[in-house]
């Protein structure tokens, strides 16, 4: 069986029983929680990965790590996939819950990137202009990220879509442009 369907299964799974516990939310904040201690400690990626290493070591690791910060329901979801050897899955299971619980949240996900700090209200704007347009879901969680190679304007990627509104763009544009000699056959035309 393939990585994504055994993430895509777990998650869908999780999901569920969360969502009859009330606890979806919370379940969401500690698998958010996990994902970036993952990143940001590569040992425990690796560790939860490694075949080398036992399962209930792994689970040692986790609750002494996690265990009286996470909800009980997180850590018994932890513990079957501990027993059912699926742990080295855990970083495909959390993204592909999140996935999930943007989904049935209707949360689009987008990434702006501007050559300098853009304010609160051009933002706001900017995510108005993407539900009416039909864009994106109903709720946005907008992520800023300034790039000084832009130059100005912006860069939004939402659902696999980029769309190019910066001057290095416009720049490469009239470059290739020039490089084709397109304005040249123009001006010879007249």
């Amino acid at each position: 069986m393939s990585v994504q369907r055994i993430a895509s299964r777990y998650a869908k799974s999780l999901i569920s029983l969360a969502g009859e516990m009330d606890k979806l939310d919370r379940v969401r904040e500690d698998l958010q929680a996990f994902r970036k201690a993952m990143k940001e400690t590569r040992e425990l990626e690796q560790l939860m990965k490694s075949p080398v290493v036992k399962a209930d070591k792994k689970m040692a690791v986790v609750k002494q790590g996690f265990g009286q910060v996470f909800d009980p329901l997180t850590m018994h979801f932890f513990e079957v996939l501990a027993r059912k050897g699926r742990e080295k899955y855990l970083p495909a299971i959390t993204a592909e819950f999140e996935l999930q619980y943007r989904k049935s949240k209707h949360i689009s996900s987008v990434l702006l990137r501007s050559a300098k700090p853009l304010p609160e209200a051009v933002i706001q704007e900017i995510s108005r202009k993407l539900k009416e347009a039909g864009k994106v879901e109903e709720h946005v969680e907008m992520e800023t990220k300034t790039d000084p190679s832009l130059l100005g304007g912006f860069v939004l990627e939402f659902d696999g879509t980029v769309y190019d509104a910066s001057v290095r763009r416009r720049l490469e544009q009239l470059r290739k442009a020039f490089e084709d000699n397109l304005y040249v056959s123009k001006i010879i035309a007249h």
